[in-house]
């Protein structure tokens, strides 16, 4: 990863299974994630791609799941995701009032490289997912993010990546602090085989005083000592992605997705009734061919008596990812002066 302090840094270690090389979604093989970042004065916003392969994803579709934990949301594409259980884009994280322009870029970025979407074949499924920077430092109803910024953030997509106010995070807060993107990672041992999975996180949700750090109640102590305390609901948002090379069906990602949830609670989340809470998990280990000869296709599977160790897995994988994507996320004045302070200066 980038050269930045997370929170293995400061001597927490969270959980008991072993990292990956870089603790980050990127260890998955394949997978790349890319950001820009359009951060100058009030406008505080960005776009980050999440790429499951190297090569044309609509053409090679990976498997994947959805799980909506609160539906609080505008993410587009997770219907078809739901029904077909495939993923056929890269995913893309931005702002809320982003959502159409994001979804036209990819559009327009998958019909330049395949000429035969909506003519030899069916149309395109594009993924987008959101959290709403305008509560506090972002300009959202200047629709600052442009078509062409999802094309950058694609082609900007590498192993290595920023976390915390980049990308799609520029803008975001957790538990009131200075919130966006995290990423972490863990390995499994099976058959003489390592396989990896991790997870990318976009935070914008929980109140200050919930925050939990490895089981302390950091959050309440930070509100013994900061003047600056905003008494309001939970009103954010987090979006999770799990990606693992593990060969899962679309029910076992469903069934992992659904134990982000356990990350989530640990880091104090109550997932609040104006907080939109979701997960996409996808493998990349079974691919779909879109140009399929074959009526019967063979599919490896993941022996369903052994998913608790992937289950641990991406519970604190989603945990570390939160944390630090609040560590590694600068203290930000933005819109109206309002200004966000990063969990690192109490660290």
């Amino acid at each position: 990863m980038k050269q930045q302090k997370r929170v293995s840094d400061y001597g927490i270690r969270i959980g008991e299974m072993e990292c990956g090389k870089q603790n980050a979604i990127t260890d998955v093989r394949g997978v790349k994630v890319g950001h820009v970042t359009l951060d100058d004065k009030e406008i505080k916003t960005g776009v980050t791609a999440i790429l499951p392969h190297g090569g044309n994803i609509f053409e090679e579709k990976v498997f994947g799941a959805v799980h909506v934990i609160n539906g609080f949301g505008k993410t587009l594409g997770t219907i078809q995701i739901e029904e077909l259980g495939t993923i056929e884009t890269p995913i893309l994280l931005t702002n809320t009032l982003s959502v159409g322009t994001v979804a036209q870029g990819i559009v327009e970025y998958k019909l330049e490289r395949n000429p035969n979407i909506g003519l030899a074949t069916g149309t395109v499924n594009p993924i987008v997912c959101e959290c709403n920077d305008g509560a506090y430092l972002n300009d959202i109803r200047g629709l600052h993010v442009q078509k062409e910024h999802v094309i950058q953030a694609i082609n900007n997509a590498d192993t290595t990546f920023f976390e915390g106010s980049v990308g799609a995070g520029t803008g975001m807060t957790c538990h009131k602090l200075k919130g966006g993107i995290g990423s972490a990672s863990r390995i499994m041992n099976f058959d003489q085989t390592e396989y990896t999975i991790g997870t990318l996180i976009l935070s914008n949700h929980g109140q200050k005083k919930d925050l939990l750090m490895d089981g302390r109640e950091i959050g309440k102590e930070i509100c013994a000592i900061d003047e600056n305390n905003v008494s309001e609901t939970d009103k954010g948002s987090i979006i999770i992605i799990i990606a693992t090379d593990l060969p899962m069906t679309e029910r076992q990602l469903k069934r992992i997705a659904k134990r982000s949830v356990v990350g989530l609670m640990r880091t104090g989340s109550y997932m609040g009734q104006g907080s939109g809470e979701l997960a996409i998990a996808f493998s990349t280990a079974n691919r779909v061919n879109h140009y399929e000869e074959m009526k019967t296709i063979d599919l490896k599977m993941f022996n369903p008596n052994d998913m608790d160790i992937a289950f641990r897995a991406v519970a604190e994988c989603v945990e570390e990812s939160i944390l630090n994507s609040m560590v590694t996320a600068k203290t930000t004045i933005g819109r109206n002066g309002y200004e966000v302070k990063s969990l690192n200066e109490y660290l």
